[in-house]
């Protein structure tokens, strides 16, 4: 699509959902980001079509062998949201093709632009399909918790991201890493459980419970819901990822990181030394 064909889509009210998760599908493979959607294959601000396009990456990632594992909540601080314009959460997919097992090294050949947070990983043991999930519902469905990294990527430039360009880019989803001691709910008091993610030992990001929207179990809970209003809820099983509990933080190539998360335990991951790509 050329340039003049994009800016007449734009200013009628189309959208080319078929053009952008293309680009993103061809960022993702050749491994080279792609300029912006919104504005320009995206009208700024569609979210509905966002998750057209973020749907269709996903079907294709399941008709090439992946298996849907869980789903990620993003967008959590509220400081994030205000920068956004929005005033939600945003959710994107996790496959198996997405988890790495604690400890590993990562390729950086796997990713573009990769940053890492820590999280709280909540595996459900009975399904949720209530489109009114109360607080009640998420507690009795969660069968463990676990310390989570995720790293964080993005298929547009210079991560230069609306609201629609991440939530296209599948909620800048990368790769997940858990931990391997499970925890019960009710030892853990999510809203104060303090996190220190490291790297060579030194703290590079601090958080706690609360700041993922005021508890993490309100970001699983706001997540079970749509995702049943969608008619698509999380089962028994799967794996949420929480969203951030402090800020995200650019990978350096060849670091090591670790993340402590009081009453969960630690979960740590490293990366191999090729450049990240600007």
């Amino acid at each position: 699509m050329n340039a003049r064909s994009a800016a007449w889509i734009i200013k009628h009210g189309e959208v080319d959902i078929d053009g952008a998760a293309a680009e993103l599908d061809t960022a993702r493979d050749e491994g080279k980001p792609c300029p912006p959607l919104r504005d320009r294959l995206l009208p700024a601000g569609d979210i509905e079509s966002a998750y057209q396009v973020q749907q269709r990456q996903v079907r294709r990632w399941l008709a090439g062998g992946q298996r849907r594992v869980g789903a990620k909540v993003g967008l959590t601080s509220r400081a994030v949201q205000e920068s956004f314009g929005v005033f939600q959460p945003d959710f994107g997919v996790l496959t198996d093709a997405m988890a790495v097992p604690d400890g590993d090294e990562i390729d950086l050949a796997r990713l573009l632009q990769p940053r890492v947070e820590a999280e709280v990983a909540f595996v459900l043991g009975t399904d949720l399909t209530d489109e009114r999930v109360t607080t009640v519902d998420v507690v009795r469905a969660v069968d463990h918790l676990l310390p989570a990294i995720e790293v964080v990527d993005s298929r547009v430039a210079g991560w230069d991201i609306s609201i629609v360009d991440t939530v296209a880019d599948n909620a800048s989803s990368g790769l997940f890493v858990l931990g391997t001691a499970p925890r019960r709910l009710a030892d853990v008091d999510l809203r104060l459980c303090g996190m220190v993610l490291e790297h060579a030992g030194e703290p590079v990001s601090v958080g706690a419970g609360a700041a993922c929207l005021g508890n993490p179990l309100h970001a699983l809970a706001w997540l079970a819901g749509t995702l049943a209003r969608a008619g698509d809820p999380l089962r028994a099983g799967e794996v949420v990822l929480s969203g951030a509990l402090g800020p995200m933080v650019p990978v350096t190539p060849g670091a090591a990181y670790e993340a402590r998360i009081s009453g969960l335990g630690s979960v740590r991951t490293c990366f191999s030394s090729r450049e990240v790509s600007s």
